[in-house]
Order: C-alpha cells, then structure tokens, then sequence
C-alpha cells in the first residue's frame, strides 16, 4: 500500500490559488446549465483512468450524494458494455477518455458522436470540466492523496 507524500488539505494550504482556480474551472460546466450527474460520471470516468484514489473516490460520494443511479457508478468502468448508459452519457464518456488519453487525439467518429449530443457551447464547458479533473487527478495521484473515508451511516447503510 502506499503512502500519501502529502494531503488535500496541504495542498489547498500551500498554493490556495491554484486550488481555487482549478475548483473555479471544474465548476464552469454545471454553472453553464450541464447536467450534474453527467459530470460527475465523467469525473469518475477520467480520475479511473489516471489511477487517482483520492479523486475516484471523492466522485463516487459525491455522485452518490446527488443521486447518480448505483448501477451507473458500478459500470462506468465498463460503460461501452452496459446498456445503462444514455447516448448523452456515452458521448460525454468517449470525449472524456479521448481527452484524458491524449496520446491518440480525438477521433472522428468520436467528435462527431459528441458534436451529434452537445451543443458547441455545451461540448466547450464539458471540455473544461474534463480538463479540470486530469489536472486535480495530477495533483491527487502525483501525491497520493488518502481518499475520503465514507460516512459511518453510509457505511452502515450500504451493508
């Protein structure tokens, strides 16, 4: 297991402006009218792929807490395979892992898919929600930030 070097909270000490400015940049999209949960289920989506404990953890409770279907947080992982999934969601979900896998661009069946759901506005401000969670999933896997333990009454709850 491996230990954080430093924690969220240090973070939001040490350089309280970038903290602010990345929380501004990854609040932009639900503030531009977005879906919550939509976002939320990208977050998680990209905080999977980059490894980030802290991150994937912090979006299951908060997606749980705004009422993302348990089903959909259970799949997300393995989206193109469960039919949960709106074409909305798969659109945000294939933009979200072509940004965060950057390496291979953005394809065109890809782009067109979520140009096909989002509004240009729409598919800017969900463009900087994805970028916003690969730059706080930088900061979280780079220091191995300790994900957020859940609620006792949850933990209850959930048994």
């Amino acid at each position: 297991m491996s230990h954080a070097r430093s924690e969220y909270e240090d973070f939001k000490k040490i350089a309280p402006d970038v903290y602010d400015l990345v929380l501004a940049l990854g609040q932009l999209a639900t503030k531009a009218g977005l879906d919550k949960q939509l976002i939320e289920l990208v977050k998680l989506r990209a905080s999977q792929i980059n490894g980030c404990a802290f991150c994937v953890q912090h979006h299951v409770l908060l997606s749980e807490r705004i009422g993302v279907p348990a089903d959909k947080l259970h799949l997300v992982a393995v989206w193109r395979e469960a039919p949960v999934f709106s074409a909305r969601e798969r659109a945000a979900l294939a933009w979200a892992e072509a940004l965060t896998l950057l390496p291979g661009g953005v394809s065109e069946e890809v782009y067109s898919e979520a140009t096909g759901e989002f509004s240009e506005t729409e598919l800017t401000y969900l463009t900087s929600a994805v970028a916003s969670i690969n730059v706080w999933n930088r900061f979280g896997a780079a220091y191995r930030w300790t994900p957020a333990k859940r609620p006792a009454a949850a933990n209850a709850a959930a048994s």
